[in-house]
């Protein structure tokens, strides 16, 4: 092997990284903004629009409870077998499902087996990101330079911000068009674009290296029969706090997009064309602030910037919703955007943070069921109790506040908790890494 190549596979993973993430993303949030706005017409037809909402926005969360499938398929494939093995499997996955959903007839044309087989769709959607984000962190965190894993992982959180401006701009562009032609076949445009963007990630991906780490446990031969089983026996704990810590980022990102989407049409009159245009410009600024504070938490640690992001994001839904009343772009803007930057930060930052807790033998398993888990929990349901509570509410935007504020105050416990965990580990001997 050339003597540059490893130089330069940390770049490289990272981008690889970035890209595929990217677009798992994409897929994922094409399938949210097509249920806030068409499926619930298209698949699950109703006299009331709130049960038609709510119908589409459990098939969004189905994708959700499938995720622990696919962490645990995949975990163990990229604990046993490897981890760039894994990647290729869930990027094919993705792409598949994705434009079948595009191609998918609906409930006017076959029936009740179209709602049936979106939701096997988005089942196989689900299982492929369960297996994605833990394999997209550990190749760019494990490829990093000393002292950098906390920077690299975060390139695998970039592919969020990124997959949900791509998804916007595909929406958008789509939501222009003469309202029966969206409602007809527009909205499979997004859905069918995903085969282009399939074959360039499954390429960028090819040219990355095996994590060096998992190919130094598998040379001592430290690899385990079954990564799950020593998880829950070595670590049940550690997973159950990571379950919590990844709360915020998991839930908040929902929250102030799905959700939002829904919201701002169904309670104040906002235009989708217009709200789409406001999120548009707060996923640019996601996509700038997290590296930015991903390499700010390398200044001040950690945890310690984890503690701090989690606090405001408890404090920034008041400010928010006071903004989003005035139904303006400037105001709307604004306001998710202060919540964005909160929770953003935290989630650029949480994912080297809890690699460091496992060891390598079983990183890809452990921190694949801490975050997915949470997203089958805290993802999946958020958009439905968001729905639920401004149906209940009606007018009321302060019980919307204060579920966002419990959603940051159950990830802040939860990395004080980790990073006790963490030091008592570390004093007593165990190894980090």
């Amino acid at each position: 092997m050339p003597s540059a190549a490893p130089v330069r596979q940390p770049a490289r993973a990272a981008a690889a990284a970035f890209v595929g993430t990217m677009i798992e993303w994409y897929d994922f949030y094409i399938y949210a903004t097509a249920a806030a706005l068409v499926f619930g017409a298209l698949y699950f037809p109703s006299q009331d629009p709130f049960l038609s909402t709510m119908a589409s926005f459990g098939t969004f969360a189905v994708g959700f409870f499938a995720r622990p499938l696919g962490a645990v398929v995949f975990g163990h494939i990229g604990d046993r077998i490897g981890r760039k093995k894994a990647l290729m499997a869930t990027i094919v996955m993705m792409g598949i499902a994705t434009v079948c959903i595009g191609l998918l007839p609906t409930y006017g044309q076959i029936g009740v087996l179209a709602p049936v087989l979106l939701i096997v769709l988005r089942v196989v959607q689900g299982i492929a990101v369960g297996g994605e984000w833990g394999g997209a962190v550990l190749m760019a965190g494990e490829h990093a330079p000393k002292g950098r894993r906390t920077f690299f992982a975060s390139f695998a959180q970039l592919g969020s911000p990124a997959g949900l401006i791509l998804s916007l701009v595909a929406f958008r562009l789509v939501s222009t068009m003469d309202p029966a032609d969206f409602l007809s076949w527009g909205w499979r445009l997004p859905f069918l674009a995903s085969a282009v963007l399939l074959l360039v990630g499954a390429c960028i991906r090819l040219g990355v290296h095996e994590s060096p780490e998992f190919e130094q446990e598998k040379r001592s031969r430290l690899t385990v029969k079954l990564p799950i089983a020593e998880v829950f026996r070595s670590s049940g704990l550690l997973v159950a706090l990571c379950i919590g810590a990844n709360t915020l980022g998991v839930a908040g990102v929902y929250f102030t997009n799905t959700f939002m989407i829904a919201y701002t049409t169904t309670y104040l009159g906002v235009t989708k064309s217009v709200i789409l245009d406001c999120l548009f410009l707060v996923a640019i600024i996601q996509f700038v602030a997290q590296p930015l504070a991903a390499l700010l938490a390398e200044k001040v640690g950690g945890a310690r910037f984890l503690k701090l992001s989690a606090f405001l994001a408890m404090l920034s839904p008041y400010p928010m919703f006071l903004l989003v009343q005035g139904a303006s772009v400037p105001s709307m803007v604004l306001g998710i955007a202060l919540a964005v930057v909160c929770l953003s930060s935290f989630y650029s930052v949480i994912a080297g943070f809890v690699s460091g807790v496992f060891p390598t033998r079983v990183r890809y398993s452990a921190i694949s069921i801490g975050y997915h888990v949470c997203g089958a929990i805290a993802g999946g349901l958020t958009p439905l109790v968001g729905t639920y509570l401004a149906h209940r509410f009606v007018g009321q935007w302060w019980p919307l506040a204060v579920f966002f504020t419990g959603l940051a105050g159950v990830s802040l416990l939860c990395v004080v908790a980790l990073d006790a965990l963490k030091h008592r580990r570390a004093d007593a001997g165990a190894p980090e890494h």
